[in-house]
């Protein structure tokens, strides 16, 4: 079983770095580049790849953390570290926004990078790449593909609540509304069914699944049960269960053989095994890991390059947490 393990891994890696090289020019666009920091930070990415190291070592399930951070700060006015910002007396950030105040943590893993990337190149580096690096770092670290990023990102003076609130899809999301808010971020069907495979590791919260496991019928009547059994209808709502029923803490492709069990823990996974247009992809990944690995490291590029700040636009903070 270890060895078949290794040969997965080894596989996701392989195909995901030759896909990933070959659509990372064309999917990025825009002012980014593989090489921005390539005089004036050379060390960047072995800081913030140590930082990663460091963090999911003390706590696996912090990699599935930081790959969710990122997630949601492209998809709120594109990928500008707004969602680090803390709430000031002026305005109210998105920390606190409904989608973000139970889920998203690891705040003080970015600081920490933040302040190793200071020490070796003062006021160069934004928190918007670093929360990039990072993200891809924390997928490779569990196990899964890597990729290449773009970087040049400029980090957002402001941030915006109400628009955490409205751009980020929700655990009880149907399948046509999660093409749709994918495809408002420039992201395809099938992006949104592979950035989903990020489900794949991680923990959620019981208020976040309960409905699912008392109300849905698309479910496995065990797994429901088993869920049950630390998530009761009333209470608890801070309870965690592993998303992932199989590998709760490996990145590989066990989330799709959950969706064909019908043991997606939310309803928004379940959807993308329901009788609908994603049916099919989600056999696929299912039986290709390779394939799976590719798609989620392409997707992940193509996400990284959601609207970003550049050129004079905002600024490098020397502070995540706050505007200079």
């Amino acid at each position: 079983m270890a060895a078949a393990s290794g040969l997965l891994v080894r596989c996701l890696l392989a195909v995901a770095v030759v896909s990933a090289a070959l659509v990372a020019g064309a999917a990025a666009g825009g002012p980014l580049s593989t090489r921005f920091y390539s005089k004036t930070c050379p060390n960047v990415q072995s800081i913030v790849r140590a930082g990663m190291a460091s963090a999911v070592a003390a706590e696996k399930r912090m990699g599935a953390s930081i790959l969710r951070m990122f997630f949601h700060d492209c998809f709120v006015n594109g990928c500008d570290a707004s969602i680090l910002l803390d709430d000031t007396a002026s305005f109210t950030g998105e920390k606190n926004a409904g989608p973000n105040a139970n889920s998203v943590r690891g705040f003080e893993v970015i600081d920490a990078i933040k302040a190793q990337v200071e020490a070796s190149c003062n006021a160069t580096v934004s928190c918007a790449d670093i929360l990039a690096l990072a993200a891809r770092d924390a997928v490779n670290l569990l196990g899964g593909p890597t990729w290449t990023v773009y970087l040049g990102r400029r980090d957002a003076l402001t941030a915006s609540q109400s628009d955490a609130n409205a751009n980020l899809p929700g655990p009880g999301s149907s399948l046509a509304t999660l093409i749709s808010m994918f495809g408002n971020k420039g992201l395809s069907a099938r992006d949104m069914t592979a950035l989903s495979g990020a489900h794949t590791v991680g923990q959620a919260r019981c208020s976040t699944f309960r409905d699912r496991i008392y109300n849905d019928a698309n479910i496995n009547a065990t797994f429901a049960s088993l869920r049950q059994q630390t998530c009761p209808q009333a209470g608890g709502d801070a309870a965690l269960a592993p998303i992932d029923v199989q590998t709760a803490e490996a990145f590989d492709n066990a989330y799709y053989h959950n969706l064909m069990s019908k043991q997606g823990l939310f309803h928004s996974d379940q959807e993308l095994f329901n009788g609908g247009s994603q049916d099919a992809l989600v056999k696929k990944y299912s039986g290709n890991a390779g394939m799976f690995a590719a798609d989620f490291a392409r997707a992940m590029v193509r996400m990284g390059a959601i609207s970003p700040l550049a050129g004079t636009q905002g600024e490098v903070r020397l502070n995540c947490r706050k505007v200079n």
